[in-house]
């Protein structure tokens, strides 16, 4: 399989903005010179070609055929993107400003190859989104959510500790149902996580009754969004208290407008998405006995790195069926295989898949096995060599165990013999 690699663009711009880009901001002059400061949001700071390589050198990708890919942005007036915006049937409002531009520029030069590679996820995990949100009434164009929060990168993880599509913190994915452990984070379960997101995206509209706040709440917490408000007098509209918002929230309402608009008029923009070489179809097997990723590929001939990619919420590759009953994800036509080698499955190397011990055994220096204590009742006419002899053991030993010093016993004391 090639490899297709897109150059970096050229950033174009036909307005009198100015922008700067530096590694985790950017700084924005307006025409009449006020300067601002906008923190990306986690999903745009992410190692672009890094990601788009670990899936070409694992052959999960290619080039659609859908959009013609060139290497040239076509200059957009001003105009033509507040048309377009407002073309997006959307029950969120997708308003047009300096801000909102330069984030769809970056999105169209810099960030071009991270679209492609979304465009290609959105097979994956779009009808995830779309089911859950359908649910619970909320608007389908929050489905684009996890294209800022996490670049469609289910294992992604913020600097902040923030993990998976929706990039939930640890306490906050608890309070939704969502399990951490050493072996399994369900925050890096597409279809969990999902649901737990929308959840909670629910919640924070029945306190605000506003989806840009209710976006801005979910980038930097309700308790920020209401001392925001506060400060700007009570004002519970976005762009009133934009500017009493953390840096990066500022930019989080602007980002998801952009990426809305990337998304939908992509082939607009000459980026043709990526095809990725992942399952049709895929169904579940749940698991009863602590398993390893690896029996199964070993046993079904199934590349391991795309039974990572379908199960990303076992950290280790584990499965603690012994724990609770967890779904193993497979593609279909996987599965007949499963249910007819189970057997072999959970006995294919065990030495090396199953090595951890229930019980150990431990030795003493000279080699004899320490297990489950054993006691003797002293009797009259015992010695200490009497006892020693009769189970095996030496008088050392049995003056170790018991803190004797010298020879005397009592009759009716016990003697601990190993």
């Amino acid at each position: 399989m090639k490899k297709f690699v897109i150059g970096l663009m050229t950033f174009l711009s036909a307005t009198a903005l100015y922008a700067q880009q530096t590694e985790k901001s950017i700084t924005i002059q307006s025409a009449e010179g006020k300067v601002d400061v906008i923190d990306l949001p986690e999903g745009m700071l992410s190692e672009t070609d890094s990601l788009y390589l670990d899936w070409v050198s694992k052959h999960y990708i290619n080039m659609s055929e859908n959009c013609t890919m060139t290497s040239e942005n076509p200059v957009v007036s001003d105009s033509i993107y507040m048309s377009r915006l407002q073309r997006i049937p959307a029950i969120i409002e997708m308003p047009y400003n300096d801000i909102v531009r330069k984030f769809i520029d970056m999105y169209a030069t810099r960030l071009r190859q991270k679209v492609a590679f979304m465009l290609s996820a959105n097979n994956l995990y779009m009808p995830i989104f779309e089911e859950a949100l359908d649910l619970y009434d909320l608007p389908l164009e929050l489905k684009y959510l996890p294209v800022i929060e996490s670049a469609l990168n289910p294992t992604a993880t913020s600097s902040q500790g923030a993990v998976g599509l929706w990039q939930f913190m640890l306490r906050t994915g608890k309070v939704y149902g969502l399990k951490t452990t050493s072996l399994v984070d369900e925050r890096r379960d597409p279809i969990k996580s999902t649901w737990a997101a929308v959840r909670y995206l629910k919640d924070l509209y029945e306190i605000y009754h506003d989806w840009n706040l209710v976006l801005a709440a979910y980038n930097c917490g309700p308790g920020t969004i209401n001392k925001a408000i506060r400060r700007a007098g009570g004002a519970t509209d976005f762009w009133t208290i934009y500017n009493y918002l953390p840096k990066e929230t500022r930019g989080y309402v602007p980002a998801f407008i952009a990426a809305n608009y990337i998304m939908t008029y992509y082939c607009e923009h000459n980026i043709s998405p990526m095809d990725m070489n992942m399952p049709e179809g895929t169904d579940t097997i749940h698991i009863s006995r602590n398993l390893n990723l690896n029996q199964v590929a070993g046993v079904c001939n199934i590349n391991i790195d795309q039974l990572r990619a379908l199960n990303p919420e076992f950290k280790k590759d584990i499965i603690p069926g012994n724990e609770e009953p967890y779904a193993l994800r497979l593609p279909n036509n996987m599965i007949s295989c499963f249910i007819e080698h189970e057997d072999s499955i959970y006995n294919y190397k065990p030495e090396v898949y199953q090595t951890r011990r229930s019980t150990v055994e431990v030795k003493d220096p000279a080699g004899t096995s320490t297990g489950k204590a054993v006691y003797y009742r002293i009797k009259n006419g015992d010695t200490l060599g009497g006892i020693a002899a009769k189970y095996g053991v030496s008088v050392n030993q049995l003056r170790r165990l018991n803190g004797i010093k010298g020879s005397s016993i009592r009759a009716g004391k016990s003697i601990r013999i190993r």
